[in-house]
């Protein structure tokens, strides 16, 4: 029998009827843009992470945009970026005219890497640009060190934006993600560990200012009087549909992380000493939104895991500092060679919440049988 990847069809199983009902409920009242569930699950969603606002928006990327926007970074700005994560994180940066400068990440969580961060500072400075923003991305599920980073962007004076888009859900030390930084931005992409059945986005702030600025932002800059548009904004909304269903999936989410552990934890037992297999550090918990193991001869295993009808993806294989669009933005000056290496041996195994054990040590046979020596 075929392997899924990510099941979204066995978490549909789980909810039943929850998610027609849902959408059902919005269908009768017709309110299908601001309608009430969106408000609905911007508090639920709040009160989940802890934070003191949440704003939904109508992409993960759209959420990193309007942070940038309502700290007015733009051109002469510089914004730091890691460079071994999806290209969202800094494709919002040049759209505003700032310039990302890229940062390396650490060996063993795949997040960004503090010394690096500081380094990347003096190279931003010495090419004459403002420092203004660092966003830290909590890459795969886990949570970047935010208590070695944050004593670096306050030290030059740097908006800290965590990009949860993959790690939403995580915790650190005690705190779930949205209370990390300044700003939390996140993604409800369906592959994501909550996603919704479309595009979906969402920011968390502390900061009551912060939070209506955002809100005019996303609604074209309204101000008080709809028709009185008192700045430059976007249209980014979370549709009530959206929100609908969001809220039934955010009502599980603690029982589906807790199952992605469970899960990790079998995939680490039975795969040391084969592959290397992720870290997490002492007082973190992952959402596990993939798990990424490192091989030698990877075009080799991942055809050996097609042939066993288990399916693989890698992110990424290319960091984004070598990518064709991002080749002519600073590095430090040593470079980014973990994020270089990394990108050579990493590769990602089936994870959701729903992988019964009997699929997952097929798996796991599949991946000794494919893998000939570990990294």
């Amino acid at each position: 029998m075929s392997i899924a990847f990510i099941d979204l069809a066995a978490q549909k199983r789980v909810l039943g009827d929850r998610i027609t009902a849902a959408m059902e409920r919005v269908l009768g009242h017709c309110g299908f843009i601001n309608g009430p569930e969106v408000r609905a699950f911007e508090e639920q969603l709040a009160a989940f992470s802890g934070a003191q606002h949440a704003i939904g928006c109508a992409n993960g990327t759209d959420a990193l945009m309007l942070v940038l926007m309502a700290e007015n970074i733009g051109p002469g700005d510089a914004v730091f970026v890691p460079s071994f994560t999806f290209v969202a994180t800094a494709e919002v940066v040049p759209f505003l005219g700032a310039t990302p400068v890229f940062v390396d990440v650490q060996e063993e969580t795949f997040n960004m890497d503090p010394q690096s961060l500081e380094a990347a500072v003096q190279t931003a400075l010495h090419k004459g640009l403002k420092p203004r923003a660092v966003i830290p991305v909590d890459l795969f599920g886990l949570s970047a060190d935010y208590d070695a980073l944050v004593p670096v962007a306050r030290q030059y004076g740097l908006t800290v934006i965590a990009d949860s888009a993959q790690g939403f859900g995580c915790s650190y030390h005690g705190r779930r993600s949205g209370t990390l930084g300044d700003y939390t931005t996140t993604s409800f992409f369906p592959a994501k560990p909550l996603g919704c059945y479309g595009d979906g986005g969402a920011i968390l702030t502390d900061d009551a200012d912060k939070a209506a600025l955002i809100r005019s932002l996303a609604v074209h800059g309204t101000g008080k009087d709809r028709y009185d548009n008192v700045r430059i904004g976007v249209n980014s909304r979370l549709d009530t549909l959206q929100a609908a269903i969001l809220s039934e999936k955010l009502a599980i989410f603690e029982e589906e992380i807790a199952a992605r552990n469970r899960i990790a934890d079998r995939y680490a037992q039975g795969l040391a000493g084969v592959v290397k297999t992720p870290d997490v550090p002492q007082g973190l918990v992952s959402v596990w939104a993939q798990y990424t193991v490192r091989v030698k001869h990877r075009n080799a295993f991942a055809e050996n895991m097609k042939q066993l009808g288990v399916p693989t993806a890698i992110y990424y294989a290319t960091p984004l500092h070598e990518q064709t669009g991002y080749r002519g933005f600073p590095v430090p000056e040593a470079g980014l060679p973990v994020s270089n290496v990394l990108a050579q041996d990493v590769i990602s195994l089936p994870m959701h919440p729903y992988l019964d054990e009997q699929t997952q040590d097929r798996i796991i046979e599949a991946v000794k049988a494919s893998c000939t020596d570990a990294v």
